[in-house]
């Protein structure tokens, strides 16, 4: 425990810090700020002239982003979402509806509200941890990182999504998936790490695409999670074939820069 003097404030304040500031690290600004859920916290600002950057590495992985498993690899991994909303979304439910019983502005409505404020900020929390350990993870043990560069809203707003809990649709489920937030942390930890983050076309048809041969099939419902190739019989997971199609196709724009695009029956890597 630490204090720091703020402007504004009589005394210095006592601090908790989640972590030691780097050496030679000088703040340039301190944010205080008092989140719903009554909680207090402190956000610091420094340029750090460390060299971060890993040794390369070979390993290559293409990502496929999903609600059932949050992360599918192009080496076949499934690593699941944790559904922090599904777990506390009974206690979310039942307080929810036990601040609407409570007149608005009552003592009684604001301990209600607090109560909702704090599951909020434990599902916040538990989601912000497990997404920055999932992307350090994968920067650290991948040099040449490839994902769609996804519409989340569009996907978040999706009208066939998989089956939800009571009471959630698909934007309760996506919004928990953290996909955006999952992106954004790879991009700036792969330049801190010295590794490449590729995005490629929203619109490279990756799912329906046979990885085997590259035969693009005309429909291929949310529902559908394993399929046969009607050209060379190839059977796929859906998820997996996606991850090794954006691998592929990223490693094309790396190679000769080229542009990826759905043309005909085929999805054509165009550009060497």
């Amino acid at each position: 425990m630490v204090k720091s003097q703020i402007a504004k404030c009589a005394e210095p304040l006592p601090i908790r810090w989640s972590r030691q500031i780097p050496q030679n690290c000088i703040p340039s600004t301190i944010t205080v700020k008092l989140d719903p859920s009554n909680r207090w916290s402190v956000s610091l600002r420094v340029n750090d002239p460390r060299d971060l950057k890993l040794n390369p590495i070979t390993k290559q992985i293409g990502i496929d982003l999903g609600i059932t498993s949050l992360v599918t690899t192009s080496d076949g991994e499934k690593i699941a979402n944790p559904k922090n909303l599904n777990k506390l979304h009974k206690k979310l439910r039942l307080a929810g509806k036990y601040l609407s019983r409570k007149t608005k502005g009552s003592n009684n409505y604001q301990k209600a509200r607090l109560k909702v404020a704090r599951i909020h900020a434990k599902i916040k929390d538990s989601r912000e941890d497990y997404t920055h350990k999932l992307t350090t993870q994968i920067i650290k043990e991948n040099q040449l990182i490839v994902v769609e560069d996804l519409a989340v809203k569009n996907m978040v707003k999706n009208h066939n999504p998989p089956p939800s809990p009571p009471g959630r649709g698909a934007r309760g489920v996506g919004s928990d998936a953290n996909w955006g937030e999952l992106v954004r942390q790879l991009e700036y930890k792969a330049e801190w790490y010295g590794r490449q983050l590729i995005k490629i076309d929203r619109y490279f048809p990756s799912s329906k695409r046979c990885s085997n041969c590259g035969h693009v099939v005309e429909k291929l419902p949310l529902n559908i999670r394993e399929w046969d190739c009607p050209e060379c019989s190839s059977h796929h997971d859906r998820d997996i074939n996606a991850s090794i199609n954006i691998l592929a196709a990223g490693l094309a724009v790396s190679v000769c820069g080229a542009t990826v695009r759905p043309e005909g029956s085929k999805s054509r890597l165009c550009g060497c």
